[in-house]
């Protein structure tokens, strides 16, 4: 079996999917309709090379997938604003300015969000493991207890924003994104009820690539070592992009693999998924199939896999 190489993410009452170049937004409208909006994403790189060369790929891909991200959810919101507003009747220049403003805004959310998670998730735990060096003179100990603090802030993080009743909802469509991609690719016909006894968890998830990033972060710095304070902050920045490249490279190795120390690798990140997603209703379901279907072709898919009749 092959990965489908199908990727995702759920977003305010909706889920997005990609495949290839091409993506879908699926959003069940306070109505209940299920709206279908599918487009082809252009990447922020220009240079198409950079998206495909192995260890340098991931970083860009881990942006394009910020800057999709933010684009689909906003598209998503968009059906729950109030309800009283009524749209404004825009000229060409003005609809053109708007997008450029929504551009720009999109970038400062992008640019925002990665010196905010830098600033949590690498710097706050050397800060904080710093008061250990008058007890814990090893560096090598340190680095070890700062990498479990830092994984131990995601964690917290994670239980902290899924008590919210929006996020709640949101990680039931996680769970119905994933369901769906584990019922493809174990060779079963995408239907409610065959995804709702599919798995909610999968190795490919974001989730797990954000544990992958934390861990190996700890053996990165293991082996790059030195002496000023500032130095170290500087070299916990700079190693980020180094850290996302093998981070990707680990995870789409187990998309695609079953071997044990894969399994075992992969284990941390699908324990924290049991947090990121939860058990979707079948409403949910319908709207994560009519995303999947608007971007796969998942009979072929399962023809060519798992050698079943095409279904018509």
């Amino acid at each position: 079996m092959k990965s489908s190489n199908i990727g995702g993410q759920a977003v305010l009452e909706g889920i997005m999917m990609k495949h290839g170049d091409e993506y879908a937004v699926a959003v069940r409208t306070p109505d209940r309709e299920i709206i279908v909006k599918k487009e082809e994403y252009r990447s922020i790189v220009k240079w198409k090379k950079l998206t495909e060369i192995p260890f340098i790929r991931g970083v860009f891909n881990f942006i394009d997938s910020m800057v999709l991200g933010i684009r689909t959810l906003t598209y998503s919101a968009s059906f729950y604003e109030d309800e009283e507003e009524e749209a404004e009747e825009l000229s060409e220049a003005e609809t053109l300015k708007k997008e450029k403003q929504e551009k720009w805004l999109m970038g400062g959310a992008v640019a925002f969000s990665v010196a905010a998670a830098v600033a949590i998730f690498m710097v706050l735990p050397y800060l904080l493991t710093g008061f250990l060096k008058s007890k814990v003179s090893s560096y090598a100990v340190r680095t070890v207890i700062e990498g479990f603090v830092r994984i131990g802030i995601f964690v917290a993080y994670v239980l902290l924003i899924s008590r919210m009743k929006d996020i709640k909802r949101t990680f039931m469509y996680h769970g119905a994104e994933h369901k769906c991609i584990n019922c493809i690719e174990h060779g079963l016909p995408l239907t409610v009820e065959n995804v709702r006894v599919s798995s909610r968890q999968h190795k490919r998830c974001g989730t797990s690539f954000l544990f992958l990033v934390l861990f190996i972060s700890i053996l990165l710095l293991l082996v790059v070592q030195v002496d000023s304070a500032l130095m170290r902050v500087v070299v916990r920045i700079l190693l980020l992009p180094v850290i996302a490249g093998i981070s990707y490279e680990v995870l789409k190795l187990a998309g695609r693999s079953d071997n044990v120390l894969i399994n075992l690798i992969s284990a941390p990140g699908l324990a924290i998924q049991r947090l990121t997603t939860k058990e979707p209703d079948d409403d949910m379901i319908e709207v994560a199939i009519q995303a999947v279907e608007a971007v796969f072709d998942w009979r072929a898919y399962e023809a060519e896999n798992f050698h079943t009749a095409e279904a018509v």
